[in-house]
């Protein structure tokens, strides 16, 4: 009896570890089949400088994390917003095409601490923006490389397509830290994407497309409707909420196929 007591405890170990290695790699964190189209792997993706100095070295460190990825670079540009480099005041960060344009404000007591919107046309991305709201940053509790860092690398891993690996800040951070999870970091933590991170950029740029949305020659501006997309009664339809309760991802249709997806990062 002891023995087959113990051959079932094994069986159940064994059962157990399978099914938690069949969950993490059939684990899914995209926006659904939304990416930028190209013609070749590795692509590069251009980031729109729009920060202020403060934000340098996180606009940076993202770049180079992301571009450890094996199917996508990112190279840093001037910005071609309103923006005028080191100021800290309200401004559009108007959209460019084939690009993300990365921008940080005052934008008011919003609630939220980032933004990533991307524009779609089909199944592709055509533009994307990521917006930081220094109102909240420029507090002693999000003043930090912890969460600067967090949030920049996660809202332009939202531009890539990527969606998040958790949504539960009460949950313990994942093992391999992600900037895709949602979770308190340290102080002086800079967390940049996992080796799951890469895996989905992998299934979701594994194959070609026969034209690019990604290296446009000559990048036009605009953002393909004329609304205030700073205004979240903007934003569209809601699709899901955190585990908080609050809606942070929206869709806005704006016809024959585009829309507009707003993924919202709230401040805790």
């Amino acid at each position: 009896m002891k023995k087959f007591s113990r051959n079932l405890l094994i069986i159940s170990i064994i059962v157990f570890a399978v099914g938690a290695v069949a969950l993490v790699a059939s684990a899914n964190h995209s926006w659904g089949s939304y990416h930028w189209a190209r013609t070749s792997n590795p692509f590069t993706l251009k980031l729109g400088d729009n920060v202020s100095t403060a934000w340098d070295v996180y606009l940076n460190t993202a770049s180079s994390q992301w571009s450890e990825s094996s199917v996508l670079d990112t190279t840093i540009v001037a910005g071609g917003t309103n923006n005028t480099k080191g100021r800290l005041t309200p401004k559009n960060c108007v959209p460019t095409s084939g690009r993300i344009e990365v921008c940080n404000a005052k934008y008011g007591s919003t609630g939220w601490l980032g933004i990533a919107q991307i524009w779609i046309s089909g199944d592709h991305i055509v533009q994307g923006i990521t917006k930081l709201n220094d109102i909240y940053f420029n507090t002693s509790y999000y003043n930090n490389a912890g969460w600067k860092g967090l949030v920049l690398c996660q809202e332009v891993g939202h531009d890539f397509g990527l969606d998040h690996q958790n949504e539960d800040f009460n949950d313990e951070p994942i093992v391999e830290h992600t900037c895709m999870d949602y979770f308190v970091p340290s102080a002086s933590e800079v967390v940049g994407p996992n080796v799951h991170d890469y895996e989905q950029l992998e299934t979701m740029y594994g194959h070609l497309d026969s034209t690019a949305t990604a290296t446009l020659s000559e990048p036009s501006k605009g953002n393909s409707v004329e609304v205030d997309l700073d205004n979240p009664a903007e934003w569209g339809k809601s699709l899901k909420q955190d585990s908080q309760g609050k809606d942070n991802l929206f869709v806005r249709d704006l016809g024959n196929g585009r829309k507009v997806f707003t993924h919202v990062f709230w401040a805790q």
